[in-house]
């Protein structure tokens, strides 16, 4: 039988009022700072409340203007804060839930992804996790009308993630999301120096100098270094802040940047 993933944080780590949600993400947009940027291949975003990430993850986000009808297929990337398990999840659901809408799941592409090594069904991977929902009402204000490919990642090689990337890859009505943040829960000045070293390394496509701590969608984060390097892409920095910069404490805190690969 088939079934709608429901929300799992809406309400948490965004409003479930639709209108006071799509307010939200519209004002996040239109205070990021416009940079002059094609439409991306690919974008790096965090993944925590909207109160501490949303204005990073808008920057991304708001280059996808100009793709808003083109973009028809969008792959996200997350990582499992919940369960562990080996190799990439996906979910037999037919749609993903949202408060603006439910996204309809690519079911062909699905089944090309299974004769993968390393990927499978695995529902308990899906259910409970917000590093996935939490980018699907952006990318419903910001793009018409889009089929979604949703991965969870456990254990993973970055050789293993770039050959699921290779298979989704398609031409440019297609997206790769890469939802990751960075440090945890380091004093405000140790999380700068940690970060910006891991800015250093995206920007450089420098896989071997990023660590588990550095980010915690390290796994499909070194996946899209690989093959953006195989790929000669673009990397450019669109935004790196943490939690002590958007809101709270400085005494320990996470960080948050937001990434643009584009194809030369």
């Amino acid at each position: 039988m088939e079934f709608v993933r429901t929300t799992a944080v809406a309400g948490a780590f965004y409003p479930s009022e639709p209108e006071i949600l799509s307010k939200d993400i519209q004002r996040y947009i239109e205070e990021t700072p416009s940079v002059s940027l094609p439409v991306p291949k690919a974008i790096i975003v965090p993944h925590a409340g909207y109160e501490y990430s949303a204005g990073v993850a808008a920057s991304a986000y708001k280059l996808l203007k100009s793709g808003r009808k083109s973009i028809k297929k969008v792959v996200i990337l997350a990582p499992s804060h919940k369960i562990g398990f080996n190799g990439m999840a996906l979910t037999k659901a037919s749609a993903y839930e949202t408060p603006l809408g439910n996204v309809e799941i690519d079911k062909e592409m699905n089944e090309q992804l299974l004769a993968l090594p390393l990927v499978d069904y695995l529902e308990e991977a899906h259910k409970s996790e917000h590093s996935l929902e939490v980018q699907l009402p952006f990318l419903k204000e910001a793009l018409d009308d889009f089929k979604l490919i949703p991965v969870i990642t456990g254990n993973a090689s970055p050789t293993d993630v770039e050959t699921l990337l290779e298979t989704v890859w398609g031409k440019k009505d297609t997206l790769i999301v890469i939802s990751t943040d960075l440090s945890h829960y380091l004093p405000y000045n140790e999380a700068c120096i940690l970060d910006n070293k891991t800015k250093t390394a995206i920007e450089n496509l420098d896989i071997d100098s990023i660590e588990q701590e550095q980010a915690c969608g390290y796994v499909p984060l070194k996946g899209m270094l690989t093959i953006a390097k195989a790929k000669k892409m673009q990397v450019e920095t669109l935004e790196v802040k943490n939690s002590g910069d958007t809101s709270g404490s400085k005494n320990r805190v996470v960080g948050y940047g937001a990434w643009a690969f584009l194809e030369k």
